[in-house]
């Protein structure tokens, strides 16, 4: 019989992350590995909230669609329309080429778009989807907004992220630090130079690593505060071991923040 101990499965920075940024193996991934390995995350990723999206005829927005697994998912679902949006240029060049080349049927219904979702004019969407990406919006409460006012009345907003900033691995494995909540521990003015030589290039701040570095609470604020009711909130979302045992942890008031690995929440406008 398997022997588990706490200690041992929070050693293993994989056994919290599931998504784009869940390894530092998943750095050195080209853009069709990393779209190839979207497939049974996004099943794992619908799977994790209570309520379904209903996609079929749906004008949908992926937001932070990176190279466009979802996308294609959700057209392949059946939605009408789909838009998806990302600050990468080469995710978006990648995601363009690769559903033309690979997916001609459903080519016709995708749209990639690249830049910052405030800035581009987008009619409404029945449906907003956001996967693994709030955790990188370094104005969560902004982007929230542009996602609402995107929104028809009566859509809904699918969101799910993580690992969270104060969770035991909430860097991604970008500090290269293999116990939890190290990156909490060691000051950002020593990690820059150690982060600024793994990257090629100066590094200053962690929010420029693309973390927010954002707290439960403050996200917590955030959605009561956005104007959108919330169908279902829910954390720790996840069949693994070290999620269900942080769930039991987090309990305690005063390490709620620290065992609270990811937020799957669905709001409507």
């Amino acid at each position: 019989t398997a022997r588990y101990s706490f200690r041992r499965v929070l050693r293993r920075p994989g056994c919290f992350i599931r998504g784009r940024s869940r390894s530092r193996s998943a750095m050195r991934e080209t853009p069709a590995q990393t779209f190839h390995r979207g497939g049974p995350e996004n099943v794992r990723f619908w799977a994790r909230f209570r309520t379904a999206p209903a996609l079929p005829g749906a004008r949908v927005l992926d937001v932070g669609c990176s190279y466009g697994r979802l996308c294609v998912d959700i057209a392949a679902a059946g939605a009408r329309e789909v838009v998806g949006v990302d600050i990468d240029a080469e995710a978006i060049a990648f995601a363009r080429e690769n559903v033309a080349r690979n997916y001609p049927d459903l080519a016709p219904k995708i749209d990639f778009r690249c830049g910052n979702l405030a800035s581009l004019d987008l009619a409404p969407f029945d449906i907003i989807v956001s996967k693994e990406s709030a955790e990188h919006f370094l104005d969560f409460e902004g982007m929230l907004r542009a996602m609402a006012a995107r929104l028809k009345p009566g859509g809904l907003l699918f969101m799910g992220f993580g690992p969270l900033w104060r969770s035991p691995f909430g860097d991604h494995g970008m500090f290269k630090l293999k116990l939890p909540w190290a990156h909490l521990l060691v000051p950002e003015r020593l990690m820059m130079p150690r982060v600024s030589r793994w990257w090629g290039r100066e590094i200053r701040s962690i929010e420029q690593m693309g973390l927010n570095r954002m707290p439960l609470a403050g996200y917590v604020r955030a959605i009561r505060a956005s104007g959108l009711q919330t169908v279902e909130f829910g954390v720790n979302r996840g069949d693994r071991l070290a999620v269900k045992l942080c769930s039991a942890i987090r309990c305690l008031p005063l390490l709620k923040e620290y065992f609270t690995l990811n937020i799957y929440c669905v709001l409507k406008r």
